[in-house]
């Protein structure tokens, strides 16, 4: 099973570079039908992850996967999963 992952922590603090890499890699996920993308915002505060899940709950954004899975081990990971 094909996965894309993403790492956050060399661009955690570069608002404009996180919002790109989220939307390049959800475009990807979708164009090459994958089904899982992992996305590693880090445990830290807490507040990049909640960055891309607010990312992740947009109308336009939302749309394109079908449901987000919080790694129940790893705080600082989460699962978006597609269905194609």
């Amino acid at each position: 099973m094909a996965k894309l992952k993403l790492d956050l922590h060399e661009i955690y603090n570069k608002g404009d570079q996180i919002e790109r890499e989220l939307n390049n890699i959800i475009d990807e996920a979708v164009e090459k039908k994958i089904r899982t993308v992992e996305i590693i915002p880090g445990k830290g505060s807490g507040q990049l992850k909640k960055r891309v899940l607010k990312f992740l709950e947009q109308k336009h954004i939302r749309d394109k996967y079908h449901r987000i899975d919080k790694d129940s081990k790893n705080f600082g990971r989460l699962f978006v999963y597609f269905k194609f």
